[in-house]
């Protein structure tokens, strides 16, 4: 197993200072968060490509296709949006020659290669990797990819604090983006006994996960730097590991390991956490796994803190999910409003002790949360972020 504690001890935590998101439930953060408090969820017929080849019947799409036909290049406009609204959240504008941006992803623009291989639509090889775009539209000159499942985007928040930490630069662009494929959705869909209508993270009756499309975006400024932007909150910590147990399987030991690192880096105890944004991905194996290594590492706090999975609304945006979940936790941390997990009814034994957040939004009094982050490969990240001011 390798492992990673980005920030050394003593570097000030990097505040968070700019919010971008964009998903099938809203095309703002404001909307988004909005969107997941009401429990409104991104779900619909499959839109991008034809349903009769597939058993899955659903998915969680942004609905932007002119005429309903599929075109290259969506999930490069997606993070040049979500860029675009945390760059100005931050009081950056659209001058980002000086600043890097790391980009997580599962995919990268693989729908798009699709397109151009078997349709002919135009794709250059070279937008793969969302570097040439974050040049042309924002001066970038250090453009870093991560694809690295569905961890990827909570990997490059490693990277980010990093490169604060070093006193590399003074601040960092941290996004996560993808998008439905064809090839990933086939795939998905033949590994369930049962094909999937929705995403019902922990319930007894989930069937699988459905993929859904989003970017979200982040930016990050090194701790007890230049005033101006608002603070949305601090990174206390993010710990990332592989303990390359199996392909597809999650060894719940692994995933135990990195919320124990998360919370060592972070200096903080189990039952100091106040909320926990769950990976939460509605397949047999991945909910059972998470929910045990969870039980195992809080123990008899395993009750405390309120618990919520995103993805029953958003579906599984991949490499972007886990900054996703991140920009969820700071909103709440913020505002006390705590999303649902939408179809939740009844949970699976592992996590017979979770307080759930089910039905509507609840609010309370927050100050710390954990984000998980879990990937293929055993790749895992967990972060923990502080409400500001505190």
């Amino acid at each position: 197993m390798t492992d990673q504690d980005p920030v050394a001890p003593g570097t000030p935590h990097p505040d968070v200072v700019g919010l971008g998101a964009v998903n099938s439930v809203g095309d703002s953060v404001d909307e988004v968060f909005e969107a997941l408090c009401a429990g409104r969820d991104g779900r619909a017929e499959l839109r991008g490509f034809d349903r009769g080849r597939f058993r899955a019947q659903h998915a969680y799409e942004i609905d932007d296709r002119p005429d309903g036909r599929d075109v290259p290049g969506r999930a490069t406009r997606w993070l040049v949006r979500a860029v675009e609204e945390a760059a100005r959240d931050a009081g950056l504008g659209t001058d980002l020659t000086e600043v890097p941006i790391l980009v997580g992803t599962g995919l990268r623009e693989l729908r798009s290669a699709e397109l151009g291989w078997r349709d002919g639509a135009a794709f250059d090889v070279a937008d793969l990797h969302f570097g040439r775009a974050l040049r042309e539209h924002f001066g970038a000159v250090r453009t870093y990819t991560v694809s690295n499942a569905c961890s990827a985007s909570l990997y490059a928040l490693a990277m980010g604090c990093d490169l604060l930490a070093s006193g590399d630069a003074e601040h960092v662009v941290v996004a996560g983006v993808d998008t439905l494929t064809e090839s990933m959705y086939g795939l998905l869909d033949r590994v369930h006994m049962e094909p999937p209508d929705r995403v019902r993270p922990f319930d007894e009756d989930r069937r699988g996960v459905l993929m859904g499309d989003g970017a979200a975006a982040i930016v990050l400024r090194r701790g007890g730097g230049a005033q101006g932007a608002q603070v949305h909150g601090r990174v206390r910590s993010v710990h990332v590991n592989c303990d390359a147990y199996h392909v597809t399987a999650p060894d719940p030991g692994g995933v135990a390991e990195a919320v124990r690192g998360a919370h060592r880096q972070a200096g903080v105890k189990p039952a100091d956490i106040d909320l926990v944004l769950l990976h939460g991905t509605g397949t047999l194996l991945n909910d059972e796994a998470e929910a045990a290594a969870i039980g195992e590492v809080f123990g008899p706090h395993t009750a405390g803190p309120l618990m919520t999975a995103v993805k029953s609304m958003t579906g599984h945006t991949s490499g972007g999910s886990g900054l996703l979940s991140l920009i969820v936790a700071l909103r709440s941390l913020t505002s006390g409003r705590v999303p649902p997990t939408v179809g939740l009814r009844t949970p699976i034994d592992e996590a017979g002790d979770f307080r759930f957040v089910q039905g509507a939004e609840t609010t309370a009094e927050l100050t710390l949360a954990q984000v998980n982050a879990f990937g293929f490969g055993g790749v895992n990240a967990v972060a923990v972020v502080e409400r500001a001011g505190r």
